[in-house]
């Protein structure tokens, strides 16, 4: 019975290894067949000699965690559960390119982007049709930095090559990441899962009932209730407190007041991403190929009207690939690369305003003054609040939804990593704070660098604390996306023009004089234990402890305007470039082209909710199960 004791503790530790590293919330099906096992175990342990049965314990320990260990590799591991998973370098070559517009039988659906959008668009249209999902990065799975909120901000430090974040700079100056993995942004933000508005929903003319069916598809897969944090506690009463109200309490749905959302982190820790939406697919009909770099769209342009018929792609060894759809007339090639990337690859394969892609040498497909205007971002600013006690980590899980305009979030103890005080944090960052002291276009890289080589001799206890975030709802000002170059990729050059209309940077000073309230109010000094402090004092403090994301300078904290011109930073809520209307219709299909369309938020003229990932996904699920109800009929069954 001794044996029996020690063989359970095993299959349950090893169940908690899986718990923090498998693709799929995997953990309950391995308890289960450790359970399983364990019966057999105790006959088979009851029989044999003590020699026998530590043969037999180890052998099958070692071939089970053989099974769940990260150390087995990025896709042997996926393989596992995802066998549809391969590296692009197993495609098999194609024939070249012709009128015909396929090479073998193709593709029923050919997707651009293994994203928030992507992964269950393809998922749910693989339960009837054959699909091609082509991911530029890798997988997530392995990836602590990726799979645990420890390491949160890390995710934004590695700007190599390989990374599941792709550092950019916008031509504002503000510091910012697009997502290179498969699950797209889910593996890089904060977690925080809430849907949008009714209004959102009617405004962009989605069928109620099928949103109603397609966010829970997604909530039962990856969304966990949030375990609270001190930090978030302070924040509900603070903004209780300042008139927020009612308490909502927990709940998905977008109200005005105070409440807890959900999360796609588990009580663990360990974040679930779109990726793991994957599970529900067909495996006959589902191929995911990752490290697939798509070069463009290719068009048979004989007829009267250019028709998408493929892709070029190339691998992770740089060998070029073409892949294509079937002849079926109702086949498609759908963007769902984010709204930096679907708006990028329609000017790289030739679709968009004339002059600047033969500016770049790029063959004109269709001529659309549109593709890539209308850009937008979120603007967020936040104040650093110092705590003179530890505090415990947390991301988003509260949100004060305002009257005025704008959201109000925070998080707190950024640096839990012990080795996170020298990495580069991203939006919340030593050194992206000091660079507030100077104009966003002087934010350059080197600046950058020369302010990381200082930050090791910051203290510990200047990374304690944390942050009250606020944001704009419906930023009016927009920008324009261009490319730099057809090297696809590379990023293109964005502009959002922030706070360029005076109705945002009105709706920021608002925002952010209520955020130095919460900061001011009993919940967060009985928190922080810090005294109560001025306005200005509240400024100068993040200064003082150099981890802020405020200007130093005495007349910028005396001017709110200023503040927020000064201090503007990112929460990767951009969305547009692709808009209904101008360059797709109300279906997404981009127009003056056929067999081609976009999901994702670049067809958006405002984000969704206080935080969009979770209408993203579920817009992925919708879109799908619209497309096949559009094509099935009643066959579709649903």
């Amino acid at each position: 019975m001794v044996y029996i004791y020690i063989y359970r503790e095993k299959c349950i530790n090893t169940q908690n290894k899986a718990n923090q590293s498998e693709p799929h919330r995997g953990g309950k099906n391995l308890l289960h067949f450790c359970s399983a096992c364990l019966s057999a175990a105790f006959v088979s342990l009851a029989s044999m000699a003590f020699v026998g049965a530590v043969k037999l314990f180890l052998s099958f320990a070692l071939w089970l965690y053989t099974l769940s260990s990260p150390s087995q590799g990025k896709l042997n591991f996926s393989e596992f559960r995802y066998p549809f998973i391969k590296k692009a370098s197993s495609f098999p070559s194609s024939s070249s390119f012709s009128a015909s517009g396929s090479a073998g039988n193709g593709y029923d659906y050919i997707v651009v982007g293994g994203g928030t959008a992507g992964c269950p668009l393809a998922a749910t249209l693989s339960q009837n049709f054959s699909v091609l999902l082509l991911e530029r990065g890798g997988v997530p799975f392995a990836n602590a930095n990726v799979s645990f909120l420890k390491n949160f901000h890390i995710t934004l430090a590695d700007t190599s090559s390989t990374s599941a974040s792709q550092y950019f700079i916008s031509t504002d100056g503000v510091l910012n990441a697009r997502a290179r993995v498969l699950g797209g942004g889910t593996c890089i933000n904060a977690g925080f899962y809430t849907r949008a508005s009714p209004r959102f929903i009617k405004k962009v003319g989605w069928d109620a009932k099928l949103v109603n069916a397609s966010y829970p598809w997604v909530e039962d897969q990856i969304v966990h209730p949030p375990k609270i944090a001190p930090w978030q506690v302070a924040l509900r009463d603070g903004l209780l407190g300042l008139g927020v109200s009612p308490f909502n309490g927990f709940t998905y749905d977008h109200i005005y007041g105070t409440k807890f959302g959900g999360t796609i982190f588990d009580r663990f820790g360990r974040r679930h991403t779109a990726a793991e939406l994957l599970a529900t697919a067909n495996p006959d009909k589902l191929t995911v190929l990752v490290h697939a770099r798509v070069q463009k769209v290719l068009f048979d342009s004989s007829g009267k009207q250019p028709r998408a018929v493929g892709v070029i792609f190339k691998d992770e060894n740089d060998n070029e690939h073409q892949a294509f759809l079937s002849n079926n007339r109702r086949s498609e090639i759908i963007l769902s690369c984010g709204a930096i990337g679907s708006p990028q690859m329609l000017l790289l394969s030739g679709v968009g305003p004339k002059a600047d892609l033969e500016k770049m040498n790029i063959s004109v497909v269709h001529d659309n003054r549109f593709v890539g205007k209308g850009m937008a971002d979120n603007p967020m600013n936040a104040i650093f609040v110092p705590s003179k006690r530890p505090v415990v980590q947390s991301l988003i899980q509260t949100v004060g939804i305002t009257k005025m305009g704008v959201y109000i979030e925070a998080s707190s103890g950024f640096g839990q990593s012990k080795d996170s005080i020298h990495c580069h944090h991203g939006i919340v960052s030593a050194e992206i704070g000091q660079l507030s002291t100077i104009p966003p276009k002087q934010r350059t890289p080197e600046a950058i660098q020369a302010f990381i080589n200082r930050k090791k001799d910051l203290p510990q206890e200047a990374f304690n604390g944390g942050f009250i975030l606020e944001k704009l709802a419906k930023p009016i000002s927009t920008g324009q996306l261009t490319l730099i170059n057809t090297n696809a990729d590379d990023n293109p050059s964005v502009t959002f023009n922030y706070f360029k209309h005076p109705h945002d940077l009105r709706s920021c000073v608002n925002g952010i004089r209520m955020a130095t309230k919460i900061v001011q109010s009993g919940p967060f000094t009985n928190v922080t234990q810090c005294d109560r402090q001025t306005t200005e004092k509240i400024l100068n403090v993040s200064v003082s402890a150099n981890v802020n994301l405020i200007p130093k300078h005495i007349n910028d904290t005396k001017s709110v305007e200023q503040f927020c011109k000064d201090t503007v930073i990112t929460i990767w809520h951009y969305h547009g470039g692709c808009h209904v209307g101008k360059v797709v219709n109300p279906n997404y299909q981009v127009l003056g082209v056929r067999r081609l369309r976009i999901v994702d938020g670049s067809v958006f003229d405002e984000s969704p909710g206080t935080n969009p990932q979770a209408t993203v996904m579920m817009m992925g699920r919708y879109m799908g199960l619209k497309i096949l109800r559009d094509r099935l009929g009643k066959a579709a069954g649903f």
